[in-house]
C-alpha cells in the first residue's frame, strides 16, 4: 500500500512535508515508523514471522508489530492501528509503554530502495492467547512466542541462523532488556 507519510527531520519531527512512502523510499527522507513488541507475564516475546510476499527480508522473524506512520497520525494510533491490521488484536493507547526511539538505515535493491526511519518502539503485555491472534498473511506468514533467553540468543547469533535481521542485533537485546526489566524491576 503506498500511502502518505510525514517527511521528518533528524529529530523525527514532521517538516510540513508529505510524499508517497514510495516516493520516500526512492529519495532516502527521513520518516517514521512504530514498532510494538507484545510480551507476556511469564517472559515470553511475540515474534512476526515476515510473509513471504514482502519483498524485503522476506520470512525471516521480527518485532511483533511493526508499520509507518500515515501522514498526521500520532504515534500512539499507528500503533494500535498497526497491531489490528497485523494481527488482529485490538489494544488501547493505554497499553503501550514508549522505550525509546533507533535510528533505522538501509538499502535494498541496489539502491532502488532507501530506507531512513525512526523506529519509536513500544512494549505491550499480550494479555489474550496466540491462538486469537488473527495474522495478516499479506505482511505475517506466522506468530511464535520465545523466552527472553531464546530470544537473547537468538539476536546473539543472527548472523549465523538467518534467523533476525543480523544487523539490528543491538536493537534487540535493547529491547529484550526493557521487557526484561518490565517483569522483573530491581
Amino acid at each position: 500500500m503506498d500511502e502518505y507519510l510525514d517527511i521528518v527531520d533528524e529529530k523525527c519531527r514532521p517538516t510540513g512535508e508529505t510524499a508517497l512512502k514510495s516516493e520516500i523510499h526512492k529519495n532516502g527522507w527521513l520518516h517514521n515508523t512504530v514498532h510494538v513488541w507484545f510480551y507476556t507475564l511469564d517472559g515470553h516475546i511475540l515474534l512476526q514471522q515476515r510473509s513471504h510476499k514482502k519483498s524485503i527480508c522476506p520470512l525471516l522473524w521480527d518485532v511483533s508489530v511493526a508499520g509507518h506512520v500515515d501522514a498526521g497520525e500520532t504515534l500512539e494510533a499507528a500503533a494500535v492501528r498497526e497491531t489490528k491490521e497485523e494481527i488482529g488484536l485490538e489494544i488501547h493507547p493505554n497499553d503501550l509503554r514508549r522505550i525509546g526511539t533507533y535510528y533505522h538505515e538501509a538499502s535494498y535493491f541496489n539502491g532502488a530502495i532507501q530506507d531512513n526511519e525512526f523506529h519509536h518502539i513500544f512494549i505491550s503485555k499480550l494479555e489474550v492467547p496466540l491462538k486469537n491472534l488473527l495474522p495478516d498473511p499479506t505482511e505475517v506468514e506466522a506468530l511464535k512466542l520465545v523466552s527472553l533467553e531464546t530470544f537473547g540468543d537468538l539476536a546473539l547469533n543472527s548472523g549465523k541462523n538467518m534467523h533476525f535481521v543480523s544487523t539490528n542485533e543491538g536493537y534487540y537485546h535493547f529491547v529484550n532488556h526493557e521487557i526484561y526489566s518490565e517483569l522483573f524491576p530491581e
